[in-house]
């Protein structure tokens, strides 16, 4: 009725119809000139991510092929890959390799250092890889490959850690090569904002959980970051002041897993992927999705769970911890392997973070090169 009977009255006074365009007008000029003149390190509040259309969202997922991520990519993280040993070296380098081939030009790094532990000193490697490093702003995507260590009296019995954590390595990877186009592409179009993929060593303890034996990889890299001026040559921010949003993939494999919330400042991108899922589902996008929301719960709150996240959180990062509640049932047994992952929750996962991102980067697919739409 208020807006009807507004109407009525604009249409009858033509000067106040110009009042109110005026008025309007300089309140969009005011607010234009007051999130522009926002420090960067605060753009990361007030950013908005695009909503990409079915066709750039059919072009976008046109990549992605599951059968291939699993023999590229997942069967060769499936190997005991603990801190220092001969299968830590042969995923890192599979890491390494597999970014360094595509075309979109990542910057790879190695965060090497030495800790003690438990069983003595060990040699940790963090793996860093950045799409556009000249880039102010960061969307983080973080997972860790390290395998947890079994004593010998285990011998012969080898912990694949299948959830924990080769899936979310393997989807990272197989993410970037998906998008490798679109990447490309936002790397040149977007020059201040940019993804970063960190893989984490030692974040399982490698005797019994405590604040010392555990997240070896992510305390090491929070602390360096946070002492790494950024941009280059700054005085008064550091890396972390760079990462708008830290998205922490764990425990992801295992069939029908549910994500709640932990932290309400970063729900709503929680609530995004809800909605993603449900674009999804109603373009039958998704593989055994019987009902439009099954993995993305923003309305159920769950308690702090200790994991890569935390050195970053305690340094003020905003997180999105994307770990199932309740853990998969095979989570720290030797059942955590291929045989027992679910392909359909993973393909389906894919394809909902693949378009998170492109979304959060404002990239939009060339639906006109996809091979859908080729004459």
């Amino acid at each position: 009725m208020w807006r009807e009977a507004s109407t009525t009255i604009a249409e009858r006074s033509p000067g106040l119809s110009r009042m109110r365009l005026f008025y309007t007008v300089a309140i969009w000029l005011t607010f234009v000139h007051c999130t522009s003149g926002i420090p960067w390190t605060q753009e990361k509040l007030h950013h908005r991510a695009l909503t990409l259309t079915q066709d750039e969202v059919q072009t976008a997922l046109s990549h992605t092929d599951l059968d291939q991520m699993w023999e590229r990519d997942l069967r060769p993280l499936l190997v005991t890959r603990y801190p220092g040993s001969p299968g830590s070296q042969a995923v890192q380098e599979h890491i390494k390799t597999t970014l360094g081939s595509l075309r979109a030009g990542w910057e790879v790094t190695e965060d090497r250092f030495m800790s003690q532990t438990p069983y003595g000193p060990l040699p940790f490697t963090n793996l860093i890889a950045t799409l556009n490093p000249s880039a102010k702003r960061r969307l983080v995507l973080a997972c860790h490959y390290d395998s947890k260590y079994y004593r010998p009296q285990w011998h012969g019995m080898e912990f694949q850690g299948a959830t924990d954590s080769a899936v979310p390595c393997a989807m990272m990877l197989e993410l970037a090569r998906a998008l490798d186009e679109e990447l490309k592409a936002q790397k040149s179009s977007s020059p201040d904002l940019t993804l970063q993929l960190l893989f984490f060593d030692g974040e399982e303890a490698l005797f019994q959980w405590t604040s010392t034996d555990s997240l070896y990889g992510s305390r090491h890299l929070a602390q360096k970051m946070e002492s790494t001026p950024h941009p280059a040559g700054a005085t008064d921010t550091n890396q972390l002041h760079g990462i708008d949003l830290f998205v922490l993939l764990d425990l992801i494999g295992a069939p029908s897993p549910r994500f709640g919330n932990q932290f309400p400042s970063t729900v709503h991108w929680l609530t995004r992927l809800r909605n993603i899922e449900t674009r999804l589902h109603s373009m039958n996008q998704l593989v055994d999705h019987p009902d439009s929301v099954e993995y993305f719960w923003p309305d159920q709150t769950i308690g702090h769970i200790q994991d890569d996240h935390v050195p970053f959180l305690n340094k003020g990062v905003r997180v999105l911890h994307l770990i199932p509640s309740p853990f998969p049932s095979v989570w720290h047994t030797f059942e955590d392997n291929e045989q027992n992952l679910d392909r359909a929750t993973i393909q389906n996962l894919n394809k909902i973070v693949q378009v998170f991102v492109l979304e959060y980067l404002n990239a939009r697919p060339n639906v006109t090169s996809s091979p859908q739409n080729a004459p």
